[in-house]
């Protein structure tokens, strides 16, 4: 079955924050200050962390899992 998961370009993010705050799962992390990296483990696709983005650099990619 596909599922959508969220994704981060890392080279473009600048660890502002805006996705740790909407994100229902508490699936984003800041390591180091450096850039956003999600858990797809604990993502669930819902969209809110791209939609929040001031850079527009995350993006919701299909999986097959």
């Amino acid at each position: 079955m596909a599922k959508r998961k969220a994704s981060v370009s890392i080279r473009e993010c600048v660890a502002c924050g805006c996705c740790i705050k909407v994100c229902p799962r508490n699936a984003i992390t800041v390591p180091h200050g450096i850039h956003a990296v999600i858990d797809r483990e604990l993502c669930i696709g819902c969209g809110k962390c791209a939609k929040e983005c001031p850079a527009s650099i995350i993006s919701l990619e299909v999986t097959e899992e």
